[in-house]
């Protein structure tokens, strides 16, 4: 359903050096990577698809993050949820919701939310039982 979900940063090697973090977390490897541009993007390790791509915006303009807005990476296990979270917080991500279950989403649903370095809100979560 998705092709690939693109957030805007300001400093994009401080971004590069955030995301790596992250996406190691989870298990995903690096597509590409252009500093020309500059743009990086990740992948899961046997999928070519969805990617999750940083850039600094293409109008020159400076990145701005949205109010309602958020992107929602998919962890494999609730541990990992954990872990990831706790990695973007060593990293200078600030808490928007600490790992736990959210059943108002459903029962399985176990979710931990940040704000990236440019402010951008980010979740991390599983949707499969313990």
């Amino acid at each position: 359903m998705i092709s690939h979900v693109c957030i805007g940063v300001r400093d994009f090697d401080r971004a590069f050096a955030f995301y790596s973090e992250i996406m190691s977390a989870l298990g995903h490897v690096l597509k590409f990577r252009e500093l020309d541009r500059p743009w990086a993007g990740w992948m899961a390790k046997d999928q070519p698809r969805p990617l999750f791509i940083i850039a600094t915006p293409y109008d020159g303009n400076a990145a701005e993050h949205g109010n309602g807005q958020m992107v929602a990476l998919l962890a494999h296990d609730r541990a990992r949820v954990d872990d990831v979270y706790a990695v973007a917080l060593a990293n200078g991500a600030t808490c928007e919701g600490a790992p736990g279950l959210r059943p108002h989403y459903h029962p399985d649903y176990y979710g931990a939310y940040f704000r990236d370095l440019d402010g951008n809100k980010i979740g991390v979560c599983c949707h499969q039982p313990e």
